[in-house]
């Protein structure tokens, strides 16, 4: 009888899933998951931010930088992004968030998780994270894109966590230290924060934002150094490059865009020359 009243609870439940990009968005179809899906398709690691994340100024500043530096028209940016975060504002009863260890997608989750505290008392949704660093089995797990609906749903029943409102203190914190671009607010930070709650893979992370803060005498930061480094040591097309970056830094998880946008920079500087 028990076991029958939570079935039934279960199933009058409304539930999303906020998976962190399009590739999972096709394992997770695979899934027997219940609730709605919404595909986040943010990438708040690069370009303009502010504290007010729910602020009708910070989605505009998003949709320029986006349309312009991605090649994008403003009404993609409406349908694949502002038409997903109606999702949001949503009755739902139980949010699960998707996002994986790396710097991409912590900076995502962050994004998230502040607009929900931002718009709402967190009294209701109850809020959960997976964010897996790695997979039985797969010694070069490169991300939840790669895994099947199984694999997808051996997640969610072994690490998932609930969220408390000390995770969402924690992260509101995190995000006002991130977007301030302040090297040495960042690093106070991280020195200062003992506790991490349920963000296991938040401090490396935001380390690792650390290092690309500043610029070295050639005026470069960490990322546009380490690429100018791969170049250097012979590697001269634009694949090559890639795939030696995301092995050897695999905790900015950039995809192919963001990587082209520091190669562009150091192209500009006349530092570097692809071959074909």
């Amino acid at each position: 009888m028990v076991f029958l009243l939570y079935a039934l609870t279960s199933e009058n439940m409304n539930i999303l899933h906020i998976l962190n990009g399009d590739s999972t968005a096709q394992g997770f179809n695979e899934t027997g998951l219940e609730g709605d899906v919404m595909v986040w398709r943010e990438v708040l690691s690069e370009g303009p931010l502010e504290e007010n994340i729910t602020s009708g100024s910070f989605w505009k500043n998003r949709s320029e930088w986006i349309s312009q530096g991605f090649n994008d028209q403003p009404r993609d940016y409406q349908q694949m992004v502002l038409d997903e975060l109606v999702k949001l504002d949503g009755p739902y009863d139980e949010i699960n968030l998707w996002f994986e260890f790396d710097l991409h997608c912590q900076v995502n989750m962050l994004g998230v998780m502040t607009y929900l505290k931002q718009k709402t008392d967190l009294s209701l949704p109850a809020v959960y994270l997976i964010c897996p660093a790695d997979y039985p089995g797969k010694e070069n797990f490169r991300g939840m894109g790669e895994l099947n609906g199984e694999e997808l749903e051996y997640l969610y029943d072994n690490i998932r966590l609930q969220l408390n409102l000390m995770d969402f203190f924690l992260s509101e914190e995190a995000w006002l230290t991130y977007v301030s671009h302040d090297q040495e607010k960042l690093r106070a930070f991280l020195n200062n924060t003992s506790f991490w709650g349920s963000l296991h893979h938040l401090k490396p992370a935001l380390a690792a934002q650390l290092k690309r803060l500043p610029l070295n005498e050639k005026g470069l930061n960490y990322i546009e150094q380490k690429l100018l480094d791969i170049y250097n040591y012979g590697y001269k097309t634009w694949p090559e490059i890639l795939s030696v970056f995301w092995e050897q830094e695999k905790i900015y998880g950039m995809g192919d865009m963001e990587v082209d946008i520091y190669l562009q920079r150091l192209i500009r500087k006349n530092l570097v020359v692809l071959g074909n």
